[in-house]
């Protein structure tokens, strides 16, 4: 690595033009202020880039592109700062950094498409009067989400971790002074700590049972000892999963999410599609040895990860905001990659979570230049025939749709189908797996393409808009977000599997049943399936939203009960506020009134009023008014001025502490 930059130089870039926009961002014009935003971004990716260069230079792209292009390289590389960060008795942790496979390609995805989508806000965001700031807090988190994926230990990794959850909760909230936004900010910081809590405890366990935090040492401890499996292994996975859980919006973590899109919508496509809510994921995958000694909790990674996909499916069918829609999508796709990570198919996961970045930051600019274009406006009730108006949004938006369907040959087949059929080699309970994933499939395509014919063919429904194209520093982005979702799955390797893209992976992740099992035959049979479900869903909704556009509004009347649930999302907020937060705002309320202000502060009071009352009625009775009782006070008060000059106080008290003394000695 001496050959190449220093790793901390991705992380500092940011970092730097978080310092230099959030100082003196006010004072700067416009132009230096964009200077400085996207130079951050741009200078991590380039050092990303370079640090690619050497290695693929050297040998490893010899297993992501064909057979022998490129000579043989040895990973991984890591790279410790130059300082112990803590030496506490038997505690030796380093503030180190990481480049394996799995880092590198998360930092290939974290730098680069927040690169895109840095350039985006300078269109999207050009008239707010907050631009400064909101490129600082941009820059912020990408400065924490490099700390994250770089991290060589559990504690390292902690501090990104909970950064990236400060710089959400700061972007969520951009628009503070509206309450919906600084309550989705107080919102997904409060449930985050919940998860969080759950990362604490692992590493307080982790340092109990194993002394380091490191992860290699970690796995290296566990991979000599045979008897490490189950018991506080799964404890420890469990709460690792927790935390993820909290992180990446799944079951039952995953409510803050939703609410998360109050932010601008380049926040949605960066932290909340493309980078923060699989940081999750990442760490799971980075925790892979751990995981493989705890099957039970691996069994758990699984369960959750179906569950959240079909659970936020369902939801997903009838929102009527664009960006709601895509948020649940995003919780949904998140669960499928959990999925991957549960059966052992970690590569498919990493790979899911590569071309959902791709895929899903795309529908989330396409949805941010609607709303723009249509001077923001949310509702789809509100939108149609857009395609005329804006046509390279109409294109791009098209691509995302087929590609996070799964139709071939967009990215989104080659991820999704791998994870598919990796669950599928799993057995009986895989199979069941597969299933709900196939059932997930179908709902997806369904769900994204009534966004399509809501939002562009049809009719105009407010005819009283004028919908613009967005200006090329948003096009842009755009039109390269949409070539990676066309071709970003080819890296794969193989029909529906991630040949390539595993081989090169399974160094840092180990290989999955999806390398390692199955056949060709079987393989192809499944992508069949999988297409044919996306067509289904298609089909489903031409026929609701083309077809006879009044027929999905009958479904909706006609089955009020089942619509209602859907729409109010399974009453699930509702049920935490009835269950959670108003019984712990009333014993806080509690507390507060009765412990802390009646019984502390008031009792406080009391005693303070009591002793005023009665030094008060002591010096009533000095304060009569008769001349006689003045009289003997006055009298009195010489009496004792005299004895204390004329009494010899020091021999008194040495005859005292010579009496004290010869009792004593008897």
């Amino acid at each position: 690595m001496n050959a190449h930059l220093p790793l901390w130089l991705i992380p500092l870039a940011p970092f730097a033009g978080f310092l230099i926009n959030g100082i003196l961002g006010r004072r700067l014009p416009k132009w230096l202020v964009t200077t400085v935003a996207l130079a951050a971004p741009l200078a991590a990716f380039s050092v990303v880039l370079e640090a690619a260069a050497g290695v693929f230079g050297a040998g490893p792209l010899q297993k992501l592109l064909p057979q022998g292009l490129l000579p043989p390289v040895s990973l991984p590389l890591t790279e410790t700062c130059p300082f112990a960060w803590i030496n506490a008795g038997a505690l030796h942790v380093d503030f180190s950094f990481v480049l394996d496979q799995l880092s590198l390609v998360m930092l290939l995805v974290v730098t680069g498409v927040g690169f895109l989508i840095h350039v985006y806000s300078v269109g999207y965001m050009g008239d707010d009067e907050g631009y400064a700031r909101y490129f600082s807090f941009l820059n912020l988190f990408l400065f924490f989400m490099s700390v994250l994926v770089l991290a060589a230990n559990a504690l390292v990794m902690f501090i990104g971790w909970e950064g990236v959850g400060l710089a959400s909760y700061l972007l969520i909230g951009f628009y503070f002074q509206k309450k919906s936004a600084a309550d989705a900010g107080k919102k997904a910081f409060i449930v985050n700590r919940i998860g969080d809590f759950g990362f604490l405890i692992a590493m307080f366990l982790l340092l109990a049972n194993f002394g380091t935090l490191t992860f290699t040492e970690i796995a290296t401890k566990l991979g000599q000892d045979p008897g490490w499996q189950g018991g506080v292994v799964t404890v420890i996975a469990l709460c690792l999963m927790l935390g993820a859980a909290g992180k990446s919006a799944q079951l039952p973590l995953y409510i803050w999410l939703p609410d998360a899109m109050e932010g601008p919508t380049p926040v949605s496509a960066l932290i909340h599609a493309a980078t923060m809510v699989t940081a999750g994921v990442y760490m799971v995958a980075r925790n892979h040895v751990l995981f493989g000694h705890a099957p039970f909790a691996l069994g758990v990674v699984a369960i959750v990860g179906a569950l959240t996909a079909i659970f936020a499916a369902t939801i997903a069918l009838v929102q009527n905001d664009i960006k709601r829609v895509l948020a649940y999508s995003t919780i949904s796709q998140l669960g499928y990659m959990f999925l991957g990570c549960g059966v052992a198919a970690y590569s498919a996961a990493i790979f899911h979570l590569v071309t959902h970045a791709f895929f899903k930051a795309l529908l989330f600019l396409a949805a941010g230049a609607v709303i723009h274009g249509l001077g923001g406006e949310q509702d789809l009730r509100k939108m149609g025939g857009l395609w005329k108006k804006l046509p390279v949004t109409f294109a791009v938006t098209t691509v995302g749709v087929l590609a996070i369907a799964g139709f071939f040959p967009f990215a989104g087949f080659f991820s999704k189908d791998a994870i598919l059929y990796a669950a599928f080699l799993q057995g009986a309970n895989g199979r069941v797996l597969w299933l709900v994933g196939v059932v997930t499939a179908l709902l997806t395509s369904f769900y994204m393409f009534r966004l399509w014919y809501l939002a562009f063919l049809g009719k105009p429904r407010s005819p009283e808009v004028h919908p613009h194209e967005s200006p090329w520093s948003m096009r842009g982005p755009l039109l390269i977000l949409a070539l990676l979702s066309i071709c970003g799955g080819w890296i794969g390797g193989t029909w529906a599997g991630v040949g390539r893209f595993g081989g090169f992976l399974a160094p840092s992740v180990g290989a999955g049943a999806a390398e390692t099992g199955g056949s060709a035959h079987l393989e192809l049979v499944l992508s069949l399936v999988a297409v044919g479900v996306a067509l289904a869903g298609w089909l489903v909704a031409h026929l609701l939203y083309r077809e006879k556009s009044t027929l999905a509004a009958s479904l909706a009347t006609a089955l009020p009960g089942g619509y209602r649930l859907l729409a109010d999302k399974y009453f699930v907020d509702e049920f935490y506020g009835a269950t959670v937060v108003k019984p712990l705002l009333g014993l806080s309320k509690f507390f507060l009134e009765w412990v802390v202000e009646i019984g502390i502060l008031g009792g406080a009071a009391w005693l303070l009023g009591g002793v005023a009352k009665l030094a008060g009625a002591a010096l009533q009775r000095w304060q009569s008014g008769n001349l006689r009782s003045y009289a003997a006070w006055v009298a009195a008060g010489a009496a004792l001025v005299l004895l204390f000059l004329l009494v010899p106080w020091a021999t008194v008290l040495a005859s005292l502490t010579a009496i004290h003394l010869g009792v004593a000695g008897h």
